[in-house]
C-alpha cells in the first residue's frame, strides 16, 4: 500500500492531534496512491447495495485488494425492512455488515472499508475524491481524501423518485434504509400513544392514527399488508381505547402491483380491502405537514406518510460526465463497462444499457443488481488471473460472454398470511402464477434462503416463531 505524500513519524503525530484545535477547518489526508508493482491490483466498489455487495463477496481477495466507499458499513436485505418497521423482525436481521460478505475488508493489509461519501471521479488519473460521513454536532469535520484505483465499480445505487412534488422530502418518510424503518416505526408508536392521551379531540386522533402510502409497487403494498396485520392482531388487542380510529390508506396513480398479471392484482386488491386497506386511485398534488393533497382537490389527512413510487439517478449520478442510459442512469455496454472510460465499470439501479447496445431497459429489481454483482465478480476474476487487473491493461482483452438478464418471477407479501408469486419471465410469457397461504409460505422461504448470512437467517426464523406465538413488540425504543 503505498500513500501520495508519506507523513514522518512527528508530522503523524502533530496530525493526529490537530482535530483537537480550535481551528474550524478539517483535516486533509492523502489517502491511498496508485498500486505498486509488488502489490496487488486495487478494485473500489462504491456502494453497498445488492450489486456492491454480491460483487464483493464474489471478488478473489488473492487476485485484488478491495476497497468499498460508502455511507453504511452493511447491506439492507430490503425484500424484509417492512417488517421491521411494525415489529415482526428486528432491524438487525436485515442488515449484513460488510466485513462479513467479504472479510478481506477487514483482514487483509491493502482492503479498506471508507465510511465516505464519493464526490468527483477523476477517469483520466484513475482516482476518486472522497468525503467521510460524520453524524452530529460533536464529531469531527468530515475528512477529505482520494483513492488512486486501478479497476472501478460504481454501484451507488438510486434514490426515491418525487416527480418534484413540494414537500415530500420534508414530510414523508422513505422505506429504503434501516434508519427509514425505525423512523416510522417511532412514529407509528408515537401516534398511538399520543392519540390516547385525554383531551384529543376526535378528528386530531383519526388523524394521527391515518396511516397514509403513497405508491402501489411490491414496497408500499408489502409495507401496507404488514401494517393491517399490526392493526388486526396487535394494535386492536393492546390499544383498545383507539382501535376503531386507525387506518390505512394506499394510494396509486395507475393500478397496484402492475408488473404482475390481472388476476393476480384483483386478488390482491381484494385481500387488501378485505383486511381494512383503503385504496385510492389518484395523483398526489402537493404534501402539507399534517394533509396530502390529490390533484382533484381532495385532501387527505395524515399521521403518518410512507413515500414509497419507485427510484430514478441520484443527483451524483447525473452529474458525471459519462455516456447515459434513458432515464439519465450511467450507461454501460454489454460488459456493464462504462463505454467512454477505462477501468470503469457500473452494476445496479445507478446504470443501464446505452441505447446503442439495443437491450431493453432492466427494472431497477434487487434480482438484477445481484446478477451484475456476481457476473461483474467473475468476469474480474478472469481479468485479474490473465494480468489485466492493472489500471489500462485491459484494453485488448477479450472479455468473453456479455451479461444477460433473465427474470426469475416476482413475489409481494399482502398479509394475512397471504403473498403473490409470479414465475414468469415476463406478462406476455406463459408460466406459474399463485395467490394465497401457499404462495405465503413460499415467499417466507424463499427469502429465508435469500437472507447472506445463517446468523441472520437464524434471527429471521426465530423472530417469525416469536412474533406467530406471542405477537409483535410494540416497545418505542
Amino acid at each position: 500500500m503505498s500513500w501520495f505524500r508519506p507523513l514522518s513519524s512527528k508530522t503523524r503525530r502533530f496530525t493526529s492531534l490537530s482535530r483537537f484545535s480550535t481551528s474550524t477547518s478539517p483535516v486533509h489526508h492523502a489517502g491511498l496512491g496508485p498500486t505498486k508493482a509488488h502489490e496487488k491490483p486495487r478494485v473500489v466498489v462504491l456502494g453497498s447495495g445488492w450489486a456492491g455487495c454480491r460483487l464483493m463477496k464474489g471478488l478473489d481477495p488473492k487476485i485484488y485488494d478491495i476497497v468499498c466507499v460508502s455511507p453504511r458499513n452493511h447491506m439492507v436485505f430490503t425484500p424484509l425492512l417492512a417488517s421491521t418497521c411494525v415489529g415482526t423482525l428486528e432491524f438487525r436481521t436485515v442488515a449484513e455488515p460488510i466485513a462479513r460478505i467479504q472479510p478481506a475488508i477487514s483482514r487483509e493489509p491493502g482492503s479498506f472499508f471508507f465510511l465516505a461519501n464519493c464526490t468527483a471521479i477523476d477517469a483520466l488519473n484513475h482516482v476518486v475524491q472522497c468525503e467521510s460521513v460524520t453524524e452530529g454536532t460533536q464529531t469531527i469535520d468530515p475528512w477529505k481524501f482520494t483513492i488512486a484505483y486501478d479497476k472501478l465499480v460504481i454501484a451507488l445505487g438510486a434514490q426515491p423518485t418525487t416527480f418534484g412534488i413540494h414537500g415530500v422530502y420534508e414530510h414523508a418518510i422513505f422505506l429504503r434504509e434501516v434508519y427509514h424503518a425505525q423512523e416510522i416505526r417511532r412514529k407509528l408508536l408515537l401516534n398511538l400513544m399520543m392519540s390516547d392521551v385525554p383531551g384529543i379531540e376526535e378528528e386530531e386522533k383519526r388523524r394521527l392514527l391515518h396511516c397514509v402510502v403513497v405508491g402501489g409497487g411490491p414496497t408500499g403494498v408489502e409495507f401496507s399488508g404488514e401494517l393491517s396485520d399490526f392493526i388486526v392482531r396487535d394494535v386492536r388487542e393492546r390499544y383498545s381505547h383507539v382501535k376503531d380510529y386507525i387506518h390505512v390508506t394506499l394510494i396509486e396513480a395507475n393500478e397496484i402491483l402492475s408488473s404482475f398479471d390481472v388476476r393476480l392484482r384483483q386478488y390482491a386488491t381484494n385481500q387488501l380491502t378485505k383486511s381494512g386497506v383503503r385504496l385510492v386511485r389518484g395523483i398526489v398534488k402537493d404534501v402539507e405537514e399534517k394533509k396530502i393533497i390529490l390533484n382533484d382537490g381532495t385532501e387527505v389527512p395524515y399521521g403518518l406518510l410512507v413515500w414509497s413510487t419507485g427510484v430514478g439517478p441520484s443527483a451524483f449520478i447525473q452529474s458525471l460526465d459519462f455516456p447515459k442510459s434513458p432515464g439519465g442512469r450511467i450507461g454501460t455496454d454489454e460488459w456493464l463497462r462504462v463505454p467512454t472510460v477505462e477501468d470503469i465499470f457500473s452494476i445496479g439501479d445507478c446504470s443501464g444499457f446505452v441505447e446503442s447496445t439495443g437491450k431493453q431497459p432492466l427494472p431497477a429489481l434487487a434480482q438484477v443488481a445481484e446478477r451484475q454483482g456476481k457476473y461483474l465478480a467473475m468476469l474480474l476474476n478472469k481479468i485479474g488471473k490473465e494480468n489485466g487487473g492493472r489500471a489500462n491493461s485491459a484494453k485488448d482483452f477479450d472479455f468473453g460472454e456479455q451479461f444477460v438478464y433473465k427474470h426469475l418471477g416476482s413475489m409481494a407479501s399482502i398479509g394475512s398470511y397471504k403473498a403473490l408469486v409470479d414465475l414468469r419471465q415476463s406478462k406476455e410469457a406463459k408460466g406459474l402464477s399463485l395467490a394465497g397461504f401457499v404462495s405465503w409460505f413460499i415467499w417466507r422461504s424463499a427469502y429465508l434462503t435469500r437472507v447472506i448470512s445463517w446468523r441472520n437467517r437464524f434471527y429471521v426464523a426465530i423472530n417469525w416463531a416469536t412474533t406467530f406465538v406471542f405477537g409483535r413488540d410494540i416497545s418505542r425504543i
